[in-house]
């Protein structure tokens, strides 16, 4: 039995010991991976066009009033904006007038689709924020812009960079000019909504108010009427019509039933059962019936027949009068107990409302102090006071490519190749799996060399002076 774990180590104790062997004797397995590395980065510096890089830097200015004066929240609003901002400068129609004005990719456009070079030009410009914060919130951070283009030719990349500031300049300008207006117009419809709003539930409640006034006025208790009263003047009045009647009908019939003329009537009948008509005393007695009539027909006429009437007449008014009134209120009472009846639905109709007009009103107020801000925040804009960008460092000429990086392509190139050739050896090695010392031969046969021959290296002895250029035989 062996050790195969010390074997194992030894092995590999002695692979290292013999890598500056191995990696000499593979010497041209690494040396030509190495050179083709070295080609290839050659080829690559060489051939691969240059590419220019102009930037410029743009720098958000704080606004000069405080954010409660002009209504809106710098912080948010300029993250979308220039996100907006970039959609547009990469737009279609943008790129291909640039492309047309400038002269871009002349070559490229004759054997490739025009979709392809857009999308190559929106990848070759950036618009890349860069944030630092100053502490105490969000209002006092630092917000810059660095807007980069690159292309193959310098001139060309710094005046497509210059165009590209300007047009972002100019949207980012009237963005702010049209979203500030956009908002004043859309809260300015929203307060008229409201106030068309406020204006009919106030029309509602006043109507309810004035059709149920009695009711909500009058609390919950309804008093009866005076309909009894009304009975008994009534029936006094008609009772003192009678009254009245009768006495303008014993007005009337007076001088029939004077007592006078009743005794003169009493004592010509008398004298008529005694005496003939001609008689003295019958004759005396028709004289003194007849000057009775007389005297009591006189008495009648005196009698205030006319005032009795209208009397009567005078209290028949104030019986219809009062009839009148009675029906009234009678009406009266019924329609406040019908208003009563229903009293619970129209004032929770009344509660519906109000809590709708108080909703409204506090719409109304946010509604009217987001305007006043809005409107200050046009202002501000027309001023330029509000929140706009500014060119901190515009885009120049560049004078050196930012790509391709030849010593960073030589050096990947070299170590590349170098690194190539060596595992290439080291494969090679593995593959073959020479025998290079004892250790591997007892490994492969199982037990250890009888002997070992040793290697005697031929080294060249140096010659001085003529006896150099002779050659001789090399010493053991």
């Amino acid at each position: 039995m062996f050790d195969t774990t010390a074997d194992e180590g030894a092995s590999g104790g002695s692979f290292l010991q013999q890598l500056p062997a191995i990696l000499w004797q593979r010497r041209w397995v690494i040396l030509v991976p190495a050179a083709l590395g070295i080609v290839a980065a050659v080829a690559a510096a060489v051939l691969i066009p240059p590419s220019y890089r102009s930037n410029a830097i743009m720098l958000v200015e704080s606004p000069q009033l405080p954010k409660e004066v002009i209504g809106l929240d710098p912080g948010n609003m300029i993250d979308r904006r220039i996100a907006a901002i970039r959609q547009q400068i990469t737009a279609r129609p943008d790129l291909i007038q640039l492309i047309e004005r400038h002269g871009l990719y002349a070559s490229e456009r004759k054997n490739t689709p025009l979709s392809e070079i857009l999308d190559a030009m929106r990848s070759a410009i950036t618009l890349t924020p860069a944030e630092s914060s100053t502490g105490g919130g969000p209002e006092n951070r630092t917000i810059a812009f660095e807007l980069a283009f690159e292309y193959s030719r310098p001139e060309q990349t710094q005046a497509v960079a210059q165009d590209l500031m300007d047009r972002v300049l100019q949207l980012d300008a009237r963005g702010n000019a049209e979203q500030a207006a956009n908002t004043v117009q859309f809260l300015t419809d929203q307060s008229a909504g409201l106030e068309a709003q406020i204006s009919s539930l106030q029309s509602q409640i006043a109507d309810i108010t004035a059709r149920n006034g009695s009711v909500l006025a009058g609390g919950g208790m309804i008093v009866g009427g005076s309909g009894g009263s009304y009975d008994v003047q009534i029936a006094a009045l008609q009772r003192d019509n009678q009254l009245l009647i009768q006495q303008r009908n014993l007005a009337q019939t007076s001088d029939q039933r004077d007592p006078i003329v009743a005794g003169a009537e009493q004592r010509l009948a008398a004298a008529r059962a005694i005496y003939a008509e001609t008689h003295p005393d019958v004759i005396l007695a028709k004289q003194a019936l007849a000057e009775a009539k007389r005297l009591a027909k006189d008495t009648s006429e005196k009698l205030p027949v006319q005032t009795l009437d209208e009397q009567i007449a005078f209290n028949n008014s104030q019986i219809a009068a009062l009839r009148s009134a009675k029906a009234t209120e009678t009406a009266q009472l019924s329609s406040r107990m019908a208003a009563q009846a229903k009293a619970p639905l129209v004032q929770q109709q009344l509660g519906e409302l109000q809590q709708r007009l108080a909703a409204v009103n506090t719409q109304y107020e946010q509604v009217q102090n987001q305007l006043m801000g809005a409107r200050a925040g046009v202002r501000a804009e027309d001023e330029q006071m509000s929140e706009r960008l500014s060119v901190v460092e515009p885009p120049v000429i560049p004078d050196q490519p930012n790509w391709p990086n030849r010593l960073l392509i030589a050096a990947i190139g070299v170590l590349g190749g170098l690194g190539a050739g060596i595992v290439l050896a080291l494969a090679v090695e593995l593959f073959l799996r020479p025998i290079r010392d004892p250790a591997a031969l007892k490994a492969l046969l199982g037990s250890p060399p009888l002997g070992i021959i040793p290697v005697i290296e031929v080294k060249a002895v140096r010659r001085d002076g003529w006896r150099r250029f002779v050659p001789t035989r090399a010493r053991r």
